[in-house]
């Protein structure tokens, strides 16, 4: 952490998780039963001190609904008729999985695996948190086909979000410029170095180098993952005002999807100079880099002075 006459660029190494009710993608969900035995069983994803309810078609048996290894994570299982109340005590390690089994009053064993949240596909950084998992024993149920419809429709929707946002990319400056840093061609660019600093803690080894440009902005991040056998990747890069958390949009590329332990990799970031502007005033910016388990692994601010023409 150092600070310059110009602005003061800080890389800060998060200790603690950041993942909140923020960020992190809070939902009801459906899940129909597969007659397939080797598709029996479902992850249910908890946070700490954040109920999370499984609802079913029929009444549950209490005497025969348990989950292992719940002494000093979870509260107490709790079965109110059709229902089963989930409450951790506190976050479960990234690599925890609590073996739930559900019985139904008519002998039906559902399994289930309590895990600590997880990103809903490879490139979301925003994890799934279940609040209600709606489960479906019969498929031709009404409200087990409505649940169907209402599933495709919102992942449909999802496909059509995403597709508009990569054909966006594929015009945008930003993006152009961010490639650029990203793969070492900085001389093609319209940016100069403004400062350079860097920090680590047990995942990760990371130097930020700073650019300044005209209505622009940028960074580059190295990183070098410092695990032994698990790979880092980033899951989210967000842009906010120092003041009041204004989302402002940002442009990433970066070298590889994941760092392997003992490998390094580039991330380049671009911010346009509207970023800046908060209510007609130019304002500073957090440039949070989070990891691939939703941690905040680094944040750098940056100042106003950087898009000077």
């Amino acid at each position: 952490m150092r600070p310059t006459q110009f602005t003061r660029s800080i890389l800060t190494f998060a200790a603690l998780a950041t993942l909140s009710a923020q960020a992190a993608d809070h939902y009801r969900r459906s899940i129909l039963l597969s007659e397939h035995p080797e598709n029996g069983t479902h992850s249910v994803y908890v946070k700490g001190q954040v109920i999370t309810t499984l609802r079913f078609e029929q009444p549950v048996n209490p005497s025969k609904t348990k989950v292992l290894g719940w002494e000093g994570r979870l509260e107490p299982l709790t079965v109110v008729h059709n229902k089963v109340i989930l409450e951790p005590i506190r976050d479960l390690h990234r690599d925890d999985g609590l073996p739930l089994v559900v019985t139904l009053t008519d002998g039906t064993e559902v399994p289930f695996l309590v895990r600590p949240p997880w990103p809903k596909k490879d490139n979301d950084w925003a994890p799934i948190l279940d609040q209600q998992i709606d489960v479906f024993k019969n498929r031709e149920s009404h409200a087990s086909m409505h649940a169907a419809l209402v599933d495709a429709l919102a992942k449909n929707d999802a496909l059509m979000e995403e597709n508009e946002r990569y054909r966006k990319e594929e015009t945008s400056e930003d993006h152009a410029l961010a490639a650029l840093l990203a793969s070492g061609a900085v001389a093609q660019t319209p940016f100069t170095i403004f400062d350079h600093v860097s920090g680590k803690d047990a995942d990760a080894e990371v130097d930020a180098t700073i650019f300044k440009g005209k209505g622009k902005a940028a960074v580059i991040f190295k990183v070098k993952n410092l695990a032994t056998e698990k790979s880092w990747s980033v899951k989210r890069v967000r842009l906010v005002t120092v003041n009041g958390g204004h989302d402002r949009a940002v442009a990433v590329r970066a070298t590889v999807r994941e760092v392997m332990p003992g490998g390094s990799g580039v991330l380049a970031v671009v911010a346009d100079g509207a970023a800046f502007v908060d209510d007609g005033v130019l304002t500073s910016l957090w440039l949070e880099l989070y990891q691939h388990d939703g941690l905040r692994q680094a944040f750098v601010q940056l100042d106003p002075t950087l898009i000077a023409r």
